[in-house]
């Protein structure tokens, strides 16, 4: 009798030991992950490790796929059951994911910090309507200024960068016949562009405000800055000649390092003062790398792959990934690191995210009709001598055009 009571009572114990340590057994299963080619190697030894330090998983087994972020969304809504489990992808891809039911929300376990953990534009990103539906990954598609430290004395001003370059015979690159670059002026003085989606994708409507008041401040604004002999319409720093300064991406700052050498130095994007006496915030389309988790039937695997998900955005790891492929981290603690506080263009970048807006879903026409905008005041067609009637015309062309492509 006393030995059934001592096995019972050592079962109990293994049982107590078992819950208050939390091993629950999570079943098995197959886990698919995509992510870019670039960090799969990467991607697979953080699973891994996590995976050994937590054997409550154990019964599950993650393969790696290489598929990049541009085309993840596109494979997933083309066949959701058939498509990753957990798998990266840009922004802009969202609206269309929730809508085709390719998407669960952030486990609530890892929501609160998730929010508290990332900067504010990221959760932007990888939230719809309410609701919390990916894991940010990165803050580091975006714009900013680069510039020769020895031309421009006041980088925070539009005015005075002109200005400096102008008086050093310097170049000063924007791309402003391009609908990404030029978004910087309409932002930033108020304008919208948007476009909403149904569940296939389909563009229904248009969410537009250039033809206006504000529209035309940011229209005068980039006749201004065409006319000045200082100025070059580009973003590539590998194609730019003469700089003094440039606007462009993190993705060229070795070009631009060795074009500037020790004069290298970067900010956020300036402000100018508009044609109604007031200053505006230079702002524009900013972009995250989210991570997303497939909605499960069973439970148990959804949890495993939230985990994981969890894991793969966390400070640690993007922290990891940064000094692995340069990724630009979205978790706080990880952007206030050393090595990240030390680069310089991630610095910037992190300084003008704040003032730009998650790109969405945009028409391919879209991307043309800013180019003709924008080579409209680069041919002169439009010019500072055109009357606020004329720009509105041109913006109310604009605008509707834009509208016609959500009918």
């Amino acid at each position: 009798m006393k030995k059934k009571i001592l096995v019972s009572f050592l079962a109990v114990l293994m049982v107590l030991g078992l819950v208050g340590c939390g091993k629950k057994n999570y079943g098995t299963g197959e886990i698919k992950v995509w992510v870019a080619d670039n960090v799969v190697e990467f991607t697979d030894n953080q699973i891994k490790s996590f995976m050994e330090a937590n054997p409550e998983y154990a019964g599950y087994t993650v393969t790696i796929e290489p598929v990049g972020e541009g085309d993840a969304a596109g494979q997933v809504i083309t066949d959701v059951t058939a498509a990753a489990d957990i798998y990266a992808f840009p922004q802009d891809q969202i609206a269309r994911l929730v809508s085709a039911g390719a998407l669960e929300v952030v486990n609530p376990d890892y929501e609160a910090d998730v929010k508290k953990n990332n900067d504010a534009g990221s959760i932007g990103a990888a939230t719809v309507g309410e609701k919390l539906y990916a894991y940010p990954l990165t803050s580091d598609n975006g714009y900013f200024l680069y510039y020769d430290k020895s031309v421009v004395t006041d980088p925070s001003s539009l005015e005075k960068i002109v200005a400096d370059c102008e008086a050093a015979g310097k170049n000063f690159y924007f791309e402003v016949n391009s609908g990404w670059y030029q978004t910087a002026f309409f932002f930033a003085t108020g304008c919208e562009l948007t476009y909403d989606t149904d569940d296939n994708g389909n563009f229904t409507k248009a969410n537009v405000s250039y033809a206006s008041d504000a529209g035309v401040v940011a229209l005068r604004e980039i006749i201004e800055l065409c006319a000045s002999p200082s100025f070059q319409n580009g973003s590539s720093a590998g194609e730019a000649t003469n700089v003094g300064a440039i606007v462009d991406g993190t993705w060229d700052s070795a070009a631009v390092k060795e074009i500037m050498g020790d004069n290298y130095a970067c900010a956020k994007l300036p402000s100018f003062e508009g044609s109604d006496g007031k200053t505006y915030q230079l702002s524009g389309f900013g972009g995250f790398k989210l991570l997303g988790v497939k909605p499960q039937e069973d439970e148990n695997k959804l949890a495993v792959c939230d985990a994981i998900a969890n894991y793969l955005a966390s400070e640690e790891v993007q922290l990891a990934r940064y000094n692995e492929v340069g990724w630009g981290p979205s978790n706080i603690k990880a952007q206030g690191s050393a090595d990240v506080k030390a680069d310089e263009a991630l610095s910037a970048l992190g300084e003008q995210l704040a003032f730009s807006i998650p790109q969405g879903q945009y028409p391919g026409d879209y991307w043309n009709l800013a180019t003709s905008l924008g080579d409209s005041v680069r041919n002169g067609e439009i010019s500072a001598s055109s009357s606020d009637a004329d720009l509105m015309a041109a913006l109310q062309n604009f605008q509707d055009t834009c509208v016609s492509y959500a009918k």
